[in-house]
């Protein structure tokens, strides 16, 4: 059974840091390319970071420069620093685990953690 559980979300004060974790089980890890995704107020989910296999990242725009996305093959965890926070960055953040493309692609998710970004 595949799960991904995240942690380390919580209620932070603008400019202020959180550090995310997610781990994996149940899955091949260090082939899979792993994210984080976001859920606002507007209910729809937003890529934010993605980390491949062979370690090459991509950010959306509103976190470059803010966001850091790692990953650690040998604990089967990913990781998401997240700098300067604005209350924009308010989300329910969920961990993504995917390997393939197509017909023949897996792709899994966790259930979330929520991240409040609030003085």
């Amino acid at each position: 059974q595949v799960q991904l559980v995240e942690s380390g979300g919580g209620l932070v004060q603008p400019g202020g840091s959180l550090t995310l974790s997610c781990v994996a089980s149940g899955i091949t890890f260090g082939i899979y390319t792993m994210g984080w995704y976001r859920r606002g107020p507007g209910d729809q989910r937003d890529l934010v970071a993605t980390i491949t296999s062979r370690g090459y990242t991509d950010f959306a725009d509103s976190v470059k420069g803010r966001f850091t996305i790692s990953r650690d093959d040998a604990e089967n965890t990913i990781y998401l620093q997240m700098n300067s926070l604005r209350p924009e960055d308010t989300a329910v953040y969920h961990c993504n685990a995917r390997w393939g493309s197509g017909l023949s692609s897996l792709n899994y998710w966790g259930q979330g953690t929520q991240v409040t970004v609030s003085s």
